[in-house]
């Protein structure tokens, strides 16, 4: 499976000597032709890779700097970090980076932030989504650049929505309400993630806790998860997984295919889903029983949500991803600098195009069109086995809320300066072993956020 939600945040493992003196930023006017740079990459897939390597291509015909190109695993990413940063042996650059390991990776020192200030500036900061941008820094440092977005999203039957009368689902009581009126027997009104083993269950959870400002922690590190705008979410959380979802644990597979199956009428998951929603894989084909003759079928009932408004919560939040390039303490400044340049330039569409559901630019365009890179992106052809773009298969509210993902993303921890929290809480699977509990009905809403709350100051005062 390709990479999505269901990713874990690596966790960095701390280098337990000094290692790393800072460094300075290289002029791009420097001298690089001939130079050889280190280039890891968590977009391992085979076809990802090859891509990679025809932009490596010509960044090499164009600038004379060589490139090795290391596919990394996300999974074995922090042992590899931390065993390279102990030998010296670190990369020059590394891409694809999660938001939570580009915090570890500047709490153990590695990250080089004059280069990526150069980066922004020489490309222009204003060309940059802010909201991105203000995600990969810290305390005014910026630890990397961004490159692409996701968004954990809402799914829902507009069809099945319509016949029912109700509304599109963007708060917490039109998902009660849906979820109740939708289940009858033989279908559920929503497929929710109660998986304690996978990462995605927290990423599901978190992306409606952000509507009701239920945070992790606050400016201070308290744990807040018991908060009353907490209380919510978990209740929530509980009343869809134990009445109106599928009995069991639900994983990411098996909530996607219930949904692709038409036997529930919303699902949450992550813009990933969007080309196997439109019958773009063979291996995710949708099977409900109109998809036989139509396999557009579900994409054309289907609506999307970005965010869901709890009471608490205000205008609410959008669970996402932001994807970085991170230069290090150890890089060849100038040349690593060019390289991701030439990324969000000159190779932009093409990075892009391994996964445009999954890769929104948060490069919008450059000095000689401001829309230069949103609008390329909009005619990617999305898809593995058939290959069509999203815009002819989605309609313009759609493509217009995925445009808008980059300016929307919230997550936990980071806002309040506790960005580090992330990885190993996601690590250890904390909130994930909690909801397993609570969908299963073990226990029920205020031991879950009391569970989390104790569980989540353990691993902070653990990783102090």
């Amino acid at each position: 499976m390709k990479s999505r939600t269901a990713l874990a945040a690596a966790t960095i493992v701390a280098a337990t000597t000094a290692l790393l003196a800072g460094c300075s930023t290289s002029s791009n006017t420097a001298d690089t032709k001939g130079q050889t740079i280190t280039v890891w990459s968590l977009e391992n897939q085979p076809d990802r890779v090859n891509t990679t390597k025809a932009i490596i291509t010509k960044f090499t015909k164009a600038t004379g700097i060589k490139v090795k190109l290391v596919a990394v695993d996300e999974g074995q990413f922090p042992q590899l970090i931390a065993s390279s940063a102990l030998s010296g042996s670190l990369p020059d650059v590394m891409g694809a980076i999660s938001l939570s390991s580009v915090r570890q990776l500047n709490d153990q020192k590695l990250v080089n932030t004059d280069a990526a200030a150069a980066i922004v500036k020489n490309l222009d900061e204003k060309t940059f989504d802010s909201s991105a941008l203000k995600l990969d820094q810290d305390n005014g440092a910026q630890l990397a650049v961004p490159d692409s977005a996701y968004a954990q999203i809402l799914v829902y039957r507009k069809d099945l929505f319509e016949k029912a009368g109700l509304k599109a689902p963007t708060t917490y009581d039109d998902v009660q309400k849906a979820a109740q009126t939708l289940t009858s027997k033989g279908s559920y009104g929503i497929t929710l993630a109660t998986d304690p083993a996978d990462v995605f269950t927290s990423q599901t959870f978190e992306s409606l806790a952000l509507g009701n400002d239920c945070q992790l922690v606050d400016k201070s590190g308290k744990v807040t998860l018991d908060s009353s705008n907490c209380d919510k979410t978990w209740n929530l959380y509980g009343d869809l997984a134990q009445k109106y979802s599928p009995k069991g644990t639900q994983t990411v597979d098996t909530t996607r295919a219930s949904y692709f199956a038409g036997q529930a009428a919303m699902v949450d998951w992550s813009t990933y889903i969007l080309d196997e929603l439109g019958g773009l894989r063979n291996d995710a084909l949708p099977t409900c029983p109109q998809c036989q003759s139509d396999p557009t079928f579900l994409a054309k009932n289907s609506g999307i949500v970005t965010s869901i408004t709890g009471p608490d919560g205000g205008s609410g939040g959008t669970y996402g991803e932001i994807s970085s390039w991170v230069v290090s303490k150890k890089a060849k400044a100038a040349a690593s600098e060019k390289f991701v340049e030439y990324m969000l330039s000159t190779g932009y569409l093409d990075w892009l195009g391994m996964a445009p559901e999954g890769k929104v630019p948060v490069r919008t365009g450059d000095a000689s069109d401001p829309q230069k890179f949103t609008n390329g992106w909009k005619s990617l052809n999305a898809g593995v086995d058939t290959k069509k773009p999203l815009s002819e298969i989605y309609d313009a509210a759609t493509m217009t809320a995925l445009e808008n993902v980059p300016k929307n993303i919230d997550r936990w921890a980071i806002p309040q300066g506790q960005g580090a929290l992330l990885g190993p809480v996601n690590t250890q699977l904390v909130i994930p072993k909690v909801i397993g509990e609570l969908g299963s009905g073990s226990i029920d809403a205020s031991e879950a956020a009391k569970q989390a709350t104790d569980q989540v100051t353990q691993v902070q005062a653990k990783s102090k």
